[in-house]
């Protein structure tokens, strides 16, 4: 958890780049990672360092090389415990003309961060903003896990907060709820084919270290934890260098976040690769049968790329695989021929285990669509029995375009501190879906269709055209009326045009 301290510290940074002319929050992000891997690399060579003297042999990893670099500066002055001690203008010289063409020229171990660094461009504007950047990270613990991933999230948050950026953010009480919904174990290997900030990975590492202890006494899961059980892809390649980074901070030293355009490329490599797949992939619409991987196309024959989507993580699934995934809603219902086929196929060839209806203000202010995590096994031999569906109608915030929470903070979340009463349950519906999905093969059997969840047999599915959107199967409490007897109703009436008739006479022998 970060301080108010080093939080107002973060925002006076934010602010001094939107006042030097950076105002992409992105660049922002982007600047402050490049930093941030310098200071890692320092750390780094410092171990190396004081390991080779404690042992009295050579260091094993030599990151800053004796003598000069290609520009005649001693590699020595680009350390970051070095040039952060430089005056503003030649700290500013040194980052600009040599740090940064180090970045591009290096290649760690091969590492994959370090690959990330090949284009690596300095556009900090000035000096005094390059010397407050480097004296906020310098008072960061590096050594702190907890601490400077928690700083790099509250980062991203601003991403989200800052316009259409926000897109390459998924809520991170619902990347929560997916995370807990599956429940990564330590042999699992992960992948999200839409990485971008690497979320749900950092998410998925989070739980292993809470609730999976053994991976660190044990070292052969330790080093699948950090060498093989996380990976990403994404396009763009600011992306995989924030994300990249994000993981880094989270102590997972060695995540495969690498840059693939998951639509258009096939995927020989990756076939039946993942036992858990955690994503919430950008649905832009179409695409052309010339650009899409053919081996999708053999899946499922469509130019929707939610459903190409779909089509890849079936691919990269190996059987007795599981994922959680974030669709919109046309997946569950749409009529083409592609949607049907992709529907029957979930149901009939592996086993769709849940759908969650989220409701559609999750997204804003950066989307209105109404959208659903699919939770499904792949198996190749069927295995569906039922569908368990959960309607969801709140999340803890409001779903208008201010997100603003609507209970308190430790009752948040798909797994708050404290136990919501009923009424707050109607503000936060996450825990209980929770609760629920681990009953959906027990109790939640008996469940009415009227109620928030229930289970639908597989034949109703098939009957009605494997059509997974709730609405279709949901029953609607009607209201029931106790009515009166029509002689009832007469009687009052007459009793009533009596009382009217005397009332009239009284009145006339008055007048």
């Amino acid at each position: 958890m970060i301080t108010g301290e080093l939080r107002s510290k973060i925002d006076s940074v934010w602010n001094a780049f939107w006042a030097g002319g950076i105002a992409n929050p992105l660049e922002v992000i982007e600047q402050i990672t490049y930093l941030l891997f310098m200071r890692g690399l320092d750390d780094v060579h410092t171990r190396e360092e004081r390991k080779a003297n404690r042992f009295g042999k050579p260091m094993e990893r030599v990151i800053f090389p004796n003598g000069n670099d290609p520009r005649g500066r001693p590699y020595s002055d680009l350390r970051w415990s070095v040039f952060k001690g430089f005056s503003p203008a030649e700290m500013f010289e040194v980052v600009a003309e040599h740090v940064f063409p180090f970045l591009r020229e290096m290649a760690v171990d091969g590492s994959a961060h370090a690959e990330h660094m090949k284009g690596a461009r300095f556009t900090i504007p000035t000096p005094a903003l390059l010397v407050k950047v480097v004296d906020l990270l310098s008072d960061i613990p590096m050594d702190d896990r907890d601490t400077k991933g928690d700083l790099y999230e509250y980062m991203l948050a601003k991403i989200a907060s800052a316009g259409q950026n926000g897109q390459f953010r998924t809520p991170r009480h619902i990347i929560q709820l997916m995370v807990e919904l599956t429940k990564p174990t330590p042999n699992d290997t992960i992948c999200d084919p839409a990485a971008g900030t690497g979320g749900f990975l950092v998410a998925s590492g989070e739980f292993l270290r809470k609730n999976h202890q053994e991976i660190f006494r044990d070292e052969q899961l330790r080093r699948h934890f950090h060498e093989g059980m996380f990976h990403g892809y994404d396009f763009d390649s600011t992306m995989l260098r924030i994300g990249s980074m994000n993981m880094q901070l989270h102590g997972i030293e060695g995540g495969d976040i690498r840059y693939k355009d998951s639509l258009a490329e096939d995927h020989a490599g990756d076939t039946d690769a993942y036992s858990l797949i955690l994503a919430n992939p950008p649905f832009a619409g179409s695409l052309d049968y010339e650009t899409t991987a053919k081996d999708l196309l053999k899946i499922v024959k469509t130019k929707k790329t939610e459903l190409l989507f779909m089509a890849l993580f079936l691919k990269l699934l190996k059987p007795g695989g599981r994922a959680a995934v974030i669709v919109p809603d046309g997946v569950l219902f749409g009529s083409s021929k592609a949607h049907k086929e992709l529907r029957r196929m979930l149901v009939e060839d592996h086993k769709l285990d849940g759908i969650i209806k989220l409701p559609s203000g999750v997204f804003r202010p950066y989307a209105g669509v109404s959208t659903a995590i699919v939770l499904f096994t792949k198996t190749n031999s069927g295995g569906t029995d039922h569908v368990w569906f959960y309607d969801v109608q709140a999340d803890g915030l409001s779903l208008d375009d201010k997100r603003q929470l609507l209970l308190p903070a430790e009752k948040f979340g798909a797994r708050p501190e404290e136990e919501l009463s009923e009424d707050q349950h109607g503000r936060n519906n996450l825990p209980d879906v929770l609760a629920r999905w681990w009953e959906k093969d027990g109790a939640e059997l008996k469940r009415e269709r009227t109620e928030q969840s229930f289970c639908v047999p597989k034949v109703d599915i098939a009957e009605a055209g494997y059509d997974l959107s709730i609405n279709r199967y949901k029953e609607v409490v009607h209201e029931t009326v106790d009515h009166r007897r029509p002689q009832e109703i007469i009687t009052e009436l007459k009793a009533l045009e009596a009382e009217i008739v005397d009332g009239l006479d009284e009145l006339e022998a008055m007048l």
